[in-house]
């Protein structure tokens, strides 16, 4: 059985497989395709729609700990492409 982790963005639960998982460096979230990056890490959906519910709702700054402002620009050019 795979484990289930919940998308910060949509907050819909989905497999491990599925999400994207994102760390914090220095005030900068960035994307770890591989999941093997040290320190807190949060999941969202590979996808601009989650992305952008995500910067909306301000969930990455909650879901990793981050006070102030939070730079989330690696993640979204990852997701453009």
């Amino acid at each position: 059985m795979e484990p289930v982790r919940t998308c910060i963005g949509c907050r819909s639960r989905a497999p491990r497989s599925s999400l994207l998982r994102v760390v914090s460096q220095n005030s900068h979230v960035v994307a770890d395709a591989s999941a093997v990056l040290p320190g807190r890490g949060a999941w969202l959906h590979p996808t601009l729609e989650c992305y952008r519910l995500a910067v909306r709702r301000r969930a990455f700054g909650r879901a990793l700990r981050i006070r102030g402002e939070v730079d989330t620009s690696n993640v979204e050019n990852r997701l453009n492409g």
